[in-house]
């Protein structure tokens, strides 16, 4: 690719984005690009993600009174909607008719954020009206042709072509925006997700009256698509490279990773950024703040439990989105087998509504919160409320099956929190979690896809546990019998993380032609 100029811009297309403010995310792939808008604004570059205005946001929960979850939308609260300043407003065509768009804009230092806002027609309101939230195919299909056709027609209105260093296709649902926007050598993709089964596809006929391309195969995947246009293809950890090249072998020339990493700014508790600042860590100043912290946790968790105590329990923490490939079966179980030792288990994290194992997992999440004093369920889990859960804990537990988590990043916020993990080998994990030295690692690193329901996959998920198990009592003896040893492995993560976790790495990695100045 030609070199490309310093003030040019970097586009990020993304169906989701979790600001500090608003419900316009549902999950891991939101929270990373809302990362990445932060630091980029904050770094001087001219960063403009394009993402769509979902009124009604992703999905909450209430309970039944036998503690079924029943979920609800998240309409989109005044201050957030406040924050958004109109720009352009024009007419796109879809199923062949007149929609129009508004450009909701907000920006951050040097970055802007894009939300595309459809009141008219009402069919078209409606398909953008909630995040990864369709009643059909098809209409999925429109919800994601709506956000390719306002990206191509915003970038032509607001932004020259010439102006653009890199057009970046975050995950495979914006790969329909080349089929739209044909200015070739401008994109690059970013897959976020491990398994086979994160590929989606649409039927040939909706393409061809969308887009007028005839494709051969009857069902086309948008991943691949995004890979025969994009010039590069990033994995977001090295294990994912691995994985992706055994998926789609043909497309390995232009295939790379970067591993993902967090906004530290965001993250990072204040008390811990002040220690962070000085000349030098001790270990007797981060237990002094460690302490404090976990002392405010017990008021957050008796917003949930109003009768729960921290005093001298060890805290775990299991808290990220609940479908099976995660294993939120392990954190039941060890809470259910550990019942009597003085551990309390923080959990947290929703389904997504048609998810029904899911849902499963968050009907026993709250049976056991409600039947067991050594639980906590954070069903409303969120930004705002992971800060807290993450960098309060004494343990946090990362369990993905090997072979199916892209990369993962509660880990390093937590690490930068100076909380370790327990994690799996899988992921980011491997390139950051030193087994004993800075955290733990369990289970085995499997690099074949494997169904999670198979019977290896049974076979695998046995032994994991118990090491899981065995590997978190001796952790458990470690901070009560040895706490200088256990707050040393602490003190390692918080060190250690740091700067390779960096949102500002990842940034100067993807865009180091743009990157002005390095700021921490």
């Amino acid at each position: 690719m030609s070199s490309v100029r310093r003030d040019a811009y970097a586009i990020s297309i993304t169906p989701d984005l979790a600001l500090e403010s608003g419900y316009t995310y549902a999950g891991g792939l939101g929270v990373l690009e809302g990362d990445k808008f932060y630091a980029a604004g904050k770094m001087g570059m001219r960063y403009v993600v394009l993402t769509l205005l979902y009124k009604n946001g992703y999905v909450d929960y209430e309970f039944d009174p036998d503690g079924t979850p029943k979920p609800k939308p998240q309409p989109q609260p005044q201050e957030f909607l406040n924050m958004l300043k109109p720009g352009d407003k024009f007419t796109i065509k879809l199923r062949n008719s007149d929609v129009v768009v508004e450009a909701l804009e907000y920006t951050y230092g040097t970055a802007k954020t894009v939300f595309f806002n459809v009141d008219s027609p009402a069919w078209a309101s409606k398909i953008v009206d909630r995040i990864y939230i369709e009643d059909s195919t098809e209409e999925k299909f429109y919800k994601y042709t709506l956000l390719a056709k306002a990206a191509a027609e915003y970038i032509r209105r607001n932004i020259g072509l010439e102006d653009i260093a890199y057009i970046d296709l975050q995950e495979a649902y914006t790969a329909l925006l080349p089929l739209q926007l044909r200015i070739p050598g401008k994109y690059r993709m970013v897959i976020h997700t491990a398994g086979i089964w994160g590929h989606p596809s649409f039927p040939r006929d909706l393409l061809s009256l969308e887009y007028e391309y005839r494709f051969i195969e009857s069902e086309v995947y948008l991943t691949e698509i995004g890979l025969a246009v994009a010039e590069q293809a990033f994995a977001v950890s090295a294990k994912h490279y691995d994985v992706l090249l055994r998926i789609f072998p043909h497309f390995s020339d232009k295939l790379g990773y970067i591993t993902n990493g967090v906004n530290i700014d965001r993250w990072m508790h204040e008390e811990l950024k002040k220690l962070y600042s000085a000349t030098s860590i001790s270990l007797d100043a981060l237990v002094k703040i460690r302490e404090r912290i976990r002392n405010r946790f017990e008021t957050f968790l008796q917003q949930y439990k109003k009768d729960v105590t921290i005093d001298d329990k060890f805290v775990v923490v299991w808290a990220r989105r609940i479908t099976e490939y995660k294993r939120p079966w392990m954190a039941i179980k060890l809470a259910r087998e550990l019942k009597d030792m003085p551990i309390l288990f923080v959990l947290g994290g929703k389904a997504h509504p048609y998810d029904y194992v899911g849902l499963e997992y968050m009907k026993l999440f709250k049976k056991l919160h409600n039947e067991l004093p050594n639980v906590v369920y954070i069903h409303d889990y969120d930004i705002q409320k992971a800060k807290i859960v993450l960098s309060s804990g004494d343990l946090l537990l990362f369990t993905p099956f090997s072979g199916l988590e892209a990369c993962g990043t509660s880990f390093m916020k937590a690490a930068i929190n100076a909380v370790p993990t327990l994690a799996s080998r899988d992921g980011g994990a491997l390139e950051f979690i030193v087994d004993h030295v800075n955290g733990w690692l369990f289970g085995e690193d499997i690099r074949d896809p494997i169904d999670v329901y198979s019977q290896r996959a049974g076979e695998i998920n046995e032994r994991e546990y118990a090491e899981l198990k065995a590997k978190l009592l001796q952790i458990f003896n470690l901070y009560k019998n040895n706490p200088e040893r256990y707050y040393g492995i602490a003190l390692s993560a918080f060190r250690s993380f740091i700067p390779r976790a960096s949102m500002q790495r990842v940034l100067r990695e993807y865009y180091a032609d743009l990157v002005k100045a390095p700021i921490f």
